[in-house]
């Protein structure tokens, strides 16, 4: 039985990993660092307060502190969020269906709660029973404890949810919290695996085809 459906919202359910990019690439180089696209890359899903600690090694000692350049890169992304953001394809689709099932659905994010509210400021109403932020929990994905402090909130068992993900981290993060993980993979490769279905889109997603997966 579907329980609920567990969602992560970069790269899932909005385009934003290329916004993440832009900023690091632009304030790394700006603060003396050397950056890449694939130093980005290495970072998509990883919780925030372990993506600065990995900036801070790119940057020159001394040139500034964990804290001003969480702030720095955090607010340039916060800032474009407010202004625009790109849903990824199907994901407004099929979120409005599970709602229309009437199937509970979590935001499950390693973004801090700010950051989830700008993007949410673009939606209409608030389609998310529970919302998880990565500043609202001790372990950051790939640790199973964002996924499973979402399930008790919802109050269903995680071995019968489905999460969506597009990181291998996240993806990682779900199969420890039990679920069955649909994996919609855009920057890094995901790999097929025991309770996973890797997919090219959501779009090829409905309710009824989540449901399968856990009869």
């Amino acid at each position: 039985m579907l329980q609920a459906v567990l969602w992560d919202m970069d790269g899932t359910l909005v385009d934003s990993e290329k916004v993440w990019a832009e900023v690091q690439l632009r304030v790394l180089p700006e603060l003396g660092g050397t950056w890449t696209d694939e130093d980005s890359l290495g970072l998509i899903g990883s919780d925030l307060r372990d993506a600065v600690q990995v900036w801070l090694k790119a940057l020159p000692a001394g040139v500034i502190t964990g804290e001003e350049l969480a702030e720095r890169i955090f607010g340039e992304v916060i800032v474009s969020l407010r202004r625009e953001v790109e849903f990824q394809p199907g994901a407004l689709e099929l979120l409005q269906a599970l709602r229309k099932a009437d199937v509970p659905c979590a935001l499950v994010s390693a973004s801090y709660r700010v950051m989830i509210d700008a993007v949410l400021s673009h939606l209409p109403d608030d389609p998310f029973d529970v919302i998880i932020a990565g500043d609202e929990v001790t372990n950051g994905k790939p640790h199973p404890e964002p996924y499973l402090t979402a399930a008790a909130k919802l109050g269903v068992d995680p071995t019968q949810c489905v999460v969506i993900e597009d990181s291998m981290t996240g993806t990682e993060s779900g199969t420890a919290a039990g679920a069955y993980v649909v994996s919609v993979p855009h920057w890094v490769p995901i790999p097929e695996a025991p309770r996973r279905l890797v997919v090219n889109s959501l779009e090829v997603v409905t309710p009824e085809s989540l449901r399968q997966l856990l009869s």
